[in-house]
């Protein structure tokens, strides 16, 4: 038997033994595979530190670097931007967490831990709910860190059921995209290819949005595109919530983005894990 058709077969063999496992039983796999990602952190710490150093890092740069120019357009100096860039970094953590996603995805595909996981009688499913589960954490990490930072250089919580809101919101757009993000992973050949393809994708939204500065000075086609862009709803949005301001238009339109992107790509990326080669 030759090894592409050993392959098939395999294949075939893992998509039969995925339908007849039971919701309680991918739940319960699930779990056990989220405990492997974790004890696989705790081996490893410096896996940790792009959720650590982002958020301190970023926050400083900004806010000492570009908070007093941008923060006169604001009308409040410095400390005018740190009220506004703090809600937009929050942001911009869910794509940059799920870029990180892609790439582990990726490198555990070519060492084949993947390989090994399809052997097992687990859901196909389960393998990618427990690497999102796990990024969840990582993602919740990073936010609570960028929020101290932001506290000591002067951010102003003034809306606590706001603040958790507001990060419930980013968890929920940031676990959408880390499905691109997973079936990039998979279809990639390395890992460097996944980080190429995100950074092509992820600088354009990120700098051509509301994230870092106010968007009506921008050129007028410039200005079109980021009030389409998804990260200018959840950056506003989490601004209305944890500032004040206008909520309900950014918050509804980034849920749609949410649940719309979730609903392609969750599929896409079950599928394309289950029939690679």
């Amino acid at each position: 038997m030759s090894a592409a058709t050993a392959n098939a077969t395999a294949t075939i063999a893992g998509l039969r033994a995925d339908a007849r496992i039971s919701p309680r039983a991918h739940l319960r796999h699930t779990g056990a595979l989220v405990r492997r990602n974790l004890l696989w952190i705790r081996q490893d710490p410096e896996s940790m530190f792009d959720a650590v150093l982002f958020p301190i890092v970023f926050t400083l740069l900004f806010v000492f670097v570009f908070g007093g120019s941008i923060g006169q357009s604001l009308g409040g100096g410095q400390q005018a931007y740190v009220q506004y860039i703090v809600p937009g970094l929050m942001a911009m953590m869910g794509m940059n967490m799920a870029q990180g996603v892609g790439t582990g995805f990726n490198q555990d595909f070519n060492s084949g831990v993947m390989d090994r996981f399809r052997s097992l009688p687990i859901g196909r499913g389960s393998v990618l709910f427990a690497k999102i589960s796990v990024e969840m954490v990582r993602m919740l990490i990073a936010t609570a860190i960028l929020l101290v930072v932001g506290v000591l250089v002067g951010f102003d919580i003034h809306n606590w059921p706001g603040l958790f809101a507001a990060v419930g919101l980013s968890a929920v757009f940031g676990s959408a995209l880390m499905w691109i993000f997973l079936t990039l992973g998979v279809v990639m050949k390395n890992a460097q290819s996944v980080q190429a393809m995100g950074f092509l994708v992820l600088m354009p939204l990120q700098f051509g949005s509301s994230i870092f500065a106010p968007t009506q000075s921008m050129p007028g086609w410039l200005e079109a595109f980021t009030q389409v862009n998804p990260l200018s709803a959840l950056a506003d949005a989490a601004r209305g919530l944890m500032v004040g301001g206008p909520v309900a238009h950014d918050l509804w339109l980034t849920l749609a983005w949410s649940v719309g992107i979730t609903a392609v790509m969750a599929p896409i990326a079950i599928h394309t894990f289950r029939t690679k080669t």
